[in-house]
């Protein structure tokens, strides 16, 4: 049975290190309130299978959308890692407090749907394919709280995992039961920050 590709998504990714309010209520800007953090292009580290050039597995289009796609067989992002093949970017800025997590928030994508990690009970969208959407991640690193927003409404809410050492992936990174091929596209990546009150 062939499977589909990853969706597009259109990304404001909001990112708090120190975010003591409430998280924004449905439909509101998850942003308010929040200051932009410069995302130069030299902050985006690409991850990609280690035997293949970056144009075989990733594309930054003159319009600012990027581009990743892997196959279930590549190879991994390094010589000698048991990790699965992946094509992404770094953004120093999140993860957790290592073993047993060393990521304190991943979304995957199983037959259209969107979930937490592997929890098919935690759906945070039900019809991603083919259409563009606004991811928007809120962490409370003080609270060790994530809230994920879709098109600006709160569909899940999570604990973090602690950790002092904080960066971004996104990007397409082989999980359980994949595909043969696997596409992302993104655009509008940005990090916000907001201090204590």
């Amino acid at each position: 049975m062939a499977k589909r590709l990853t969706p597009w998504i259109s990304v404001l990714v909001v990112l708090s290190t120190l975010w003591h309010s409430c998280s924004p209520a449905a439909g509101a800007d998850p942003t308010a309130g929040f200051t932009a953090v410069e995302t130069t292009e030299d902050r985006f580290k690409l991850h990609k299978p280690y035997d293949l050039p970056q144009e075989q597995r990733y594309e930054l289009c003159a319009d600012g959308m990027r581009r990743f796609w892997v196959y279930c067989d590549d190879k991994p992002f390094r010589a000698g890692s048991p990790t699965k093949p992946r094509s992404e970017i770094l953004l120093n800025v999140f993860g957790a407090a290592g073993p047993p997590r060393n990521t304190t928030l991943m979304l995957h994508v199983y037959g259209g749907r969107l979930v937490y990690y592997n929890d098919e009970a935690k759906v945070v969208d039900d019809h991603i394919y083919d259409r563009w959407f606004r991811l928007n991640v809120v962490h409370d690193v003080q609270a060790s709280a994530l809230t994920v927003f879709i098109d600006g409404d709160k569909r899940l809410v999570v604990p973090g995992y602690g950790g002092d050492l904080h960066y971004f992936k996104f990007g397409v990174y082989t999980q359980t039961d994949p595909s043969h091929y696997m596409e992302s596209r993104w655009r509008d990546v940005k990090v916000y920050t907001k201090t204590p009150y």
